[in-house]
């Protein structure tokens, strides 16, 4: 497809996270073009108030693309909307999407979408977030109807920073906690980068993997009816697919 026709996908981060812009952009590409609009930085507030204020400010962030026509965007910042009821959620993202004109979707709500396709209805938590945000997504994910049968609480060195949590510290948190084959397991956070994380856990097992930001890219290819299976299909969206199929056969 070429560069100028192709579908734009309008994906809003917070202003520190390094890892969703890469990681959505190659999991799209070349399907997508990329367009990217930043919340505000606010010195003074801690975490959760930071948290609280991108709630407030979203359809200011959103409405920084102007005059950009977006056909689909991705809030993908998860740890925002967990202070939000996966109802109250899903009716923001609708009212926004009214608003944009386009579907606008959660990185949280993602998840949930890309979970029910993969027929997961129990998941082992994988967080690198402050013990409060682990638990507020914990209850998301439970008030959802998803269980959390366990939850993997992942450091960056001796601290809970999703942001600096590097490959070789992820995979081996993993792996010590020695967790069943046939898990779903769940890495939140779209700040923490995962791609290289997954392929090597996913010679480990036949487990299956989700994170904030391939479920962003799963929804973004459907919301416009682009196959996750293609030519073009990242391999990681393809082995989604491949669950997928093999809920819908069984």
């Amino acid at each position: 497809m070429a560069l100028q026709s192709a579908p734009r996908l309008g994906v809003v981060v917070p202003s520190g996270n390094a890892a969703a812009e890469p990681e959505i952009g190659s999991l799209v590409s070349p399907a997508f073009n990329v367009h990217t609009s930043r919340f505000p930085v606010l010195p003074g507030k801690d975490l959760r108030g930071r948290l609280e204020k991108y709630n407030d400010v979203l359809p200011e962030v959103l409405g920084n693309f102007g005059g950009l026509r977006l056909d689909a965007a991705v809030v993908s910042c998860t740890g925002s909307h967990y202070l939000l009821t996966p109802e109250g959620d899903r009716a923001l993202c609708a009212e926004l999407s009214e608003r944009v004109g386009a579907p606008v979707r959660s990185a949280a709500l993602a998840i949930l979408d890309t979970a029910r396709a993969v027929g997961a209805e129990r998941l082992v938590l994988v967080s690198p977030y402050e013990p409060w945000l682990t638990e507020l997504s914990h209850a998301y994910w439970e008030s959802a109807g998803l269980t959390v049968d366990r939850i993997v609480k992942i450091r960056a060195g001796a601290r809970f920073s999703p942001y600096d949590v590097t490959t070789e510290e992820l995979v081996a948190q993993v792996r010590e906690a020695e967790l069943p084959e046939d898990a779903t397991l769940l890495f939140t956070g779209t700040g923490m980068f995962t791609f290289d994380a997954l392929a090597e856990l996913g010679r480990d097992s036949g487990r299956t993997l989700l994170t904030s930001n391939l479920a962003s890219a799963w929804w973004a290819r459907d919301a416009l009816g682009l196959p996750a299976d293609g030519p073009d299909a990242h391999p990681l969206l393809r082995r989604l697919t491949e669950r997928a199929a093999a809920v819908t056969v069984s």
